[in-house]
This record gives C-alpha cells, structure tokens and sequence, in this order.
C-alpha cells in the first residue's frame, strides 16, 4: 500500500435493488436478503439508490425501515434521495422514525436540483406550484435544519387533549450527524462541508479544472479536489467524513460465465469514460473488474481513493442475485483485507 493511502476503515456497497414490474416483491426482498448477507460478512454500511417512475427502488426509507428489522448492525444509507422530489419536512418525519427504528444506524444522503425530466413530470409532482419551486441548496438547509431539531412552527403547546411541538417529531438527536450529501463538483464539495454534512462522492464528477492544471481533464484528480475543498470548508477539517463509491467487480470466486458477463458489461460502458459527456460535461469513472488483487492494486494508484478511508462500492445495475452474493463475498472477503479493511461484529 502507497505510504499516502489512509488504510480503508469502512467497507460498504450500493445498490439500486431492481425488480420486475410483474414481480416487485421480488426483487424488493432480494434487495432485503443482500443487505441480510452484508451484515453476516461484515460490511459496515448498505446504501440504496434512488429511482422514480424506474423499475428500481422508489421508497429506499420505507425499504430501510423493513430493513432495520432484520439487521441489528450495518449501517443504512441512501444515495442518494433527490429532494427535488421530497417536501423536506415530512422527509425529516421519516428519516428520524427510520434511524430511531434502526437504533441509530441511518445515514441519509441527498442532492438537489430539478427532477429528472421534469417539464414531463411536474404536472403530476407539483401541478400548483411547479414554476415556484426552489430545487437550490435551499431544500437541503430546510431539511438540515428540521432533522437538527431547528423550529418548523411558532406554535406548541396543549389544545384540548392534543400536544403540540414546534419542532419535526420524533427527534433522533445524532442523525443531524449522518446526513450526507452526494456531489460531484467543486461548489457542492464546498456548500456541503460550510454545512457540517459528510460527503458522498462516486464514479460521477463535472469536468471542471483543477486550478493550474494542464492537459486532459483527469478523473481522480478531479474527485480529489473535490474531497480537499470538502474538508477545507468543513468545521472537522481532515476528519471530515468521505466515502467514494466506484464501480468495482472482483472476480475471485466467479464463474467463467459471471466472468465474461461482467466483462462485457464493463465494456460497454468504457466509452463514456473517454471524454466529457453532454452540456454538464460529466466525467465517468471506468467500471474496475479482475481479481481483488488487481483492483486494490488500481485503487491504490487512484488518487481520489488514497484520499479516504470509507468506501460504498457501487455493484452494477442489471445483475442477477446470484452475482451480487458472489460480488459481495469477494468483496468481503477478498478485496477488503486487500486494502487494509476488517470485517465488523
């Protein structure tokens, strides 16, 4: 290991926990029996993506809940809820009943800006107020403030038989602690550290400079800015929590035929990590698969990644179960000691 490399203190993965519109059940209780199999290896973490009007989780806080029943240890994450799809006071309503139900263990993450295809959705999302809604940092302060105990209301009190707070009810008092933000540039980096947030970072950044820099854009070095302009901003300084969530695929117990599959999915995602794509010019980190060997052996040459000691591997989006058991035991079992990681108790 790179004497510049912080050894990896939390292991953690993500999924999009897709299903089958005939069978949704189903897929929702893989996704409940891999977060199950996380925790028996040692994971520290179990994030769940994000998707509306998608065959993949729409309500990750309602799967978490179920979630945090069958657990007693991992830590619960999102990665992440865009709130341009949230009101963030009813939000902090059940991001604070899940993490008192999991007894502590969630670790919301959030973004912002407008839905995804939102002049076709709005009609539907917001059809009062569509043209008046604020999808700036804003909605994240709002919430930030409401999960941290901050007033939603001049009123408390007794009325007739009825208690009134003035703060969102119930309060987990450390979750204010654990709120997350997932962003891929300089100005988020900062607006997320100036705010006392952790920051998720992924194999997503804009292609933005480095200052002085020459050349090509570089993903790594991107995503490197981007973790020091975090913790420049953030009241803990160095101790400012990170996690990057690269795609990676270790194939240490796989098939010849899982082998292959994830090779040519991999593949056929290279091309978008050769430039910038599209008017954001986002830059895509190359999906990494081999054997745990190789991989650490490439993330230690990363530099974004000798910048962290927390990561929540993303696993990859169309596989079938029985993949993601083999990913994940690999994971836990070869790569993690591989970077320096121990399984938790």
């Amino acid at each position: 290991m790179p004497p510049t490399s912080r050894p990896l203190r939390k292991l953690g993965f993500l999924t999009i926990g897709l299903f089958d519109e005939a069978d949704p059940r189903r897929g929702h209780e893989s996704t409940l029996e891999i977060i199950e199999l996380g925790e028996r290896l040692g994971f520290d973490s179990a994030w769940l993506r994000h998707r509306h009007l998608q065959y993949g989780i729409s309500s990750p806080v309602a799967v978490l809940a179920a979630a945090s029943q069958r657990t007693r240890r991992i830590e619960l994450g999102t990665a992440v809820i865009p709130l341009g799809w949230e009101n963030p006071l009813r939000l902090a309503e059940d991001l604070a009943t899940v993490d008192l139900l999991s007894g502590g263990r969630l670790n919301p993450g959030v973004s912002v800006g407008p839905p995804m295809h939102y002049d076709q959705v709005k009609g539907a999302l917001y059809p009062d107020t569509a043209e008046a809604e604020d999808f700036s940092y804003e909605r994240v302060r709002r919430l930030l403030g409401f999960v941290r105990g901050e007033p939603a209301t001049d009123f408390s009190g007794v009325e007739g038989f009825e208690v009134f707070s003035d703060r969102v009810q119930p309060h987990s008092p450390g979750l204010g602690r654990r709120l997350w933000y997932g962003g891929g540039s300089l100005g988020s980096a900062r607006w997320a550290g100036e705010h006392g947030m952790n920051f998720l970072v992924s194999s997503v950044v804009k292609a933005e400079r480095a200052e002085g820099a020459e050349g090509a854009p570089d993903f790594a070095e991107i995503q490197l800015s981007h973790i020091r302009a975090f913790r420049a901003a953030h009241p803990d300084g160095e101790a400012a929590r990170v996690s990057q969530g690269l795609v990676v695929i270790p194939t240490d117990s796989a098939s010849p035929e899982q082998r292959a599959k994830y090779e040519e999915y991999a593949a056929k995602r290279t091309p978008r990590t050769a430039t910038p794509q599209g008017p954001a010019r986002l830059m895509f980190a190359p999906d990494i698969v081999g054997t745990s060997a190789e991989i650490a052996e490439r993330l230690h040459a990363h530099a974004a990644f000798r910048e962290v000691d927390e990561v929540a591997f993303a696993l990859p989006f169309t596989f079938e179960h029985e993949d993601y058991v083999q990913i994940l035991t690999d994971m836990a079992t070869k790569l993690g000691p591989a970077l320096g990681w121990r399984p938790g108790v």
